[in-house]
């Protein structure tokens, strides 16, 4: 296995769109991001931590910097889904142009995005988040004059089951039998992450997405994915602390009631 390689050849799509994208002021932004960042020191970094493709068996994979690349997209943009990342990869070009797809391939499965976050670790992806925001503050864009802070809930893919059911399950992952599938670890199809909430007196089942945000140019800052009936609050200090990705401090942190916590805690806003 190796990885896809990108044909450097303009397809016929591209020649024929080469006199609109000219004028497409969305390719202009995507083009001026991808100017500002040290790709060849973002995909240093992220090889140390994936693997997967560098052996010279099996189908070739897609490059690990174009899956990146993807999750970012999909960041910035605040995509909710791995197949609505799917689906905007295809339809638009600025997308295809970050990514160098070729206009006439389509976008990887949305399974295959899902696959690649799971083989990095949690603590790898805010390192690489963290490098790519270095370099946007050493290039003059400004990331902490001011922070939003916000959650959003996230549907599951998982059809919802009840509350006791969602223990049970997690229960019996935890055993020896639970964990093993014929002497192989369990590939579990079932998320258990997600649980119940109500919002606006409607029941909810799935995630809760805990953001910060740049106020100025609008960098996702930081993110974290909790069950849906984890409180706003539990993780404003550490949005706060995760945001801080240089050494200059956060001027100002914006938040609503939601997130407010015990005002005799050092983190309350």
């Amino acid at each position: 296995m190796g990885y896809k390689k990108a044909d450097p050849n303009l397809t016929f799509a591209e020649l024929s769109l080469m006199g609109s994208m000219e004028h497409n002021r969305s390719l202009k932004l995507m083009e001026k991001i991808d100017r500002l960042i040290d790709w060849s020191k973002i995909e240093h970094l992220l090889m140390n931590h994936y693997t997967v493709g560098t052996s010279n068996e099996g189908a070739d994979a897609y490059p690990p910097l174009m899956l990146l690349r993807a999750l970012l997209l999909q960041k910035w943009f605040k995509i909710e889904s791995d197949p609505e990342l799917e689906n905007q990869i295809n339809d638009r070009i600025s997308f295809k142009k970050f990514l160098r797809l070729s206009f006439d391939k389509p976008s990887p499965d949305h399974s295959t995005f899902s696959r690649f976050r799971s083989r990095l670790s949690k603590s790898a992806m805010m390192e690489i988040n963290s490098a790519v925001l270095q370099q946007f503050a050493r290039q003059g864009l400004t990331i902490n004059e001011g922070v939003a802070i916000d959650a959003r809930l996230v549907k599951s893919a998982s059809h919802p089951i009840s509350s006791e059911e969602i223990q049970k399950q997690r229960e019996k992952r935890e055993t020896s039998e639970g964990k093993q599938d014929n002497g192989k670890p369990m590939k579990y199809s079932r998320d258990l992450d997600s649980d119940w909430t109500v919002k606006n007196n409607k029941p909810h089942y799935g995630l809760k997405e805990h953001a910060a945000v740049d106020t100025v140019n609008g960098f996702v800052l930081a993110t974290e994915l909790t069950p849906a009936s984890v409180h706003d609050s539990v993780y404003l200090p550490y949005c706060v602390a995760a945001s801080a990705h240089t050494r200059e401090p956060i001027k100002k942190v914006y938040t609503d009631k939601g997130t407010m916590g015990n005002p005799t805690d050092p983190f309350s806003i």
